[in-house]
Parts: C-alpha cells; structure tokens; sequence
C-alpha cells in the first residue's frame, strides 16, 4: 500500500507518519507547505524514522495545483490523509485569509489531484469538532448534525467538508470525512495550551484560562493524544465506508483549569492562573466543544492508551526536551 500524507511535518502528521510507520507496510509519500508550524521537518527528524526508505517527502503549497513534475514523482496512491491546513483559532480571528486559501482552495486542489489517481481506496479529510460551534451543558454533536462555525477556521474546514462531499456526489470520489477534538502530545507548536501552560508553569509565569462572562467557570475539552487518533485512522483505513463521517473522541471531557492543575502537580511547581472571559469581546473563542463517538465504538474502536496515562507521559517528555516549547 501507499498512503500520501500532506501536512506530514505538522503536530498530528507527524504522529501519523511515526504510527504507519511502527505500525504497518506501508510507502509514505509526504507533502507539507512547510509554513511557521511546521518547524521545518524537526518533527520527522525526531521520530528517527526520516530516513526510512519507505518514506518520499515532499515540499509543495496547496494554494496552487500540483505541479505535473510532483504528480509523477507522486506516482499511484492507495489512500489519501489530508491533514495539511491552517489550524489556529486565534490566527484565523486575525486574518482568515490565509484559512481561506489553504484549508478550502488548498483542499480543492488536492481534490482535483486524487480525481485523477486510477487506485485510489480512500480519502479522508481530518476535520475538527469546531464545525458544529458550541456545546453547551452535555450536548455531543452526530455525524450528520448541521454546522455552525462561530469563528474563520472552524468555517474553512466546514467549507472544505462541503467541498469534499461535492466531489463525491459529482466525481464519484471515495471520501471519509473524521472529525476529531483537542490533541496534545509530544512536538506541539509551543503556541497550542498544554505545552503554552508547560512553560509557563515552569517560568512561573501566570496562566491564562478561557472562562465564562462571571470568570467563575472554565472552558471544558475532549483531549485526545495524537498517537491516539492516528491509532483511529489507521482502524478506519479498512472499517470506514466512504461517504461517511466518523468522530474521534477524547475519553473524556476536561475542565482547562483542572487541565493546568494537573501539568503543575505533575511539574511539581504552584500554578499561577487568571480566569478571562474572552468569550464576550472575541465570540469566536468558544466555551465547550463536544462530539458524539458512538459511531466508533459500536464499530469496535477503543483508545488504546488513557488520557492521564498520555498526559503524564506528554508533560515529562517536555521537561527532558524543553527546546520544544521555545521555537
């Protein structure tokens, strides 16, 4: 089998690749744009395995089609991961642009690149949780429950799911659109919380935690380990249907501050906090997320290593490579 990977030297990309290859057989060809996340292919580099020979990396920007040069050196393709986007909320509140361009026209040209492979099995679209915006109380978003993006990046990945639906109603492409929650694990950008409150614990530096308008309640997420969801991916390769969603859910659900709380005692050091509402001067911020994973479970999906068991490991792996949380 061969997989293309795009977006293979971001966070949860490499996580992927390092799990296809402990895992299985298969060739990987990977493709990233090589943007301020990426870390230039640091990631890969620390997985060991940038050397395979079952590995062919590529550079190329999804904004544009892909060259003919690249399709050739492409070659078939069994099944397709796309990952590559722009993924921060805050980035996206800014200046959407760039979300625009790289999470719709982006994912539109690796479409159109995939419509022409003549063995494709499969591609999957990764897709988030914030396309059904907020959760509040208990509520668990379906697989077919209508969206409501509240902020840029959630709408260009809605928008690239419709996209990829098109495709297959008017192409007859094999999609798999997965949805999954917050990820943490070892080489997250410094940017994303859980290695941002890492640091900031160890410089005693106060920790800011996204509340409710009273700053008396915390914003809660399903925190899932990305080797955890690349365990998911590589179970949906052969049990996923096409023209299907599938949602990747965290265990359970977190209280951030209780999620600061527990990076501290495991540091050993007090915690610093302040709670603010950002919710009422940027709507985009969102309390709770929350997704339905049913659909896995029924189909004999189970996490194969528990949330405080791949935290703990996660935390301690940043205080013996503390170069990964100042970029």
């Amino acid at each position: 089998m061969r997989v293309l990977l795009t977006g293979i030297c971001g966070f949860i990309g490499s996580h992927i690749f390092e799990h296809l290859i402990l895992n299985t057989d298969f060739d990987i060809v990977g493709i990233d744009k090589l943007t301020y996340a990426s870390n230039g292919y640091n990631r890969l580099r620390d997985t060991g395995y940038i050397d395979s020979p079952r590995l062919k990396l590529f550079s190329a920007d999804f904004a544009y089609a892909i060259p003919p040069g690249l399709v050739k050196e492409i070659g078939d393709i069994d099944y397709i991961l796309h990952l590559g986007a722009e993924s921060h909320v805050d980035r996206s509140i800014e200046n959407p642009e760039p979300f625009v361009i790289n999470n719709i026209l982006g994912t539109m040209h690796m479409l159109d690149f995939a419509k022409h492979l003549p063995n494709l099995k499969k591609f999957f679209y990764f897709s988030t949780d914030e396309v059904f915006g907020p959760a509040p109380g208990t509520v668990a978003f379906k697989e077919n429950d209508r969206y409501n993006a509240t902020n840029p990046y959630s709408a260009t990945k809605a928008g690239a799911e419709q996209l990829c639906v098109a495709y297959a109603n008017t192409y007859r492409m094999p999609i798999v659109i997965t949805r999954t929650m917050n990820c943490f694990g070892e080489r997250q950008h410094p940017e994303k919380y859980v290695p941002s409150t890492i640091r900031k614990v160890l410089n005693n530096q106060t920790v800011i935690i996204h509340s409710d308008a009273t700053r008396t309640k915390a914003g809660s997420r399903f925190y899932i380990h990305s080797r955890n969801v690349a365990a998911a991916l590589l179970f949906l390769l052969d049990k996923s249907c096409i023209k299907e969603a599938y949602h990747i859910v965290g265990e359970r659900e977190v209280d951030n501050l209780d999620m600061a709380k527990f990076i501290a005692e495991v540091i050993g050091k007090p915690l610093k906090y302040e709670l603010v509402d950002f919710h009422s001067s940027r709507p985009g911020h969102d309390l709770r997320y929350g997704l339905d994973g049913t659909k896995m479970k029924e189909m004999g999906w189970q996490i194969p290593k528990t949330f405080e068991a791949s935290l703990v490991k996660t935390i301690k792996w940043y205080l013996d490579n503390p170069k990964w949380l100042e970029w």
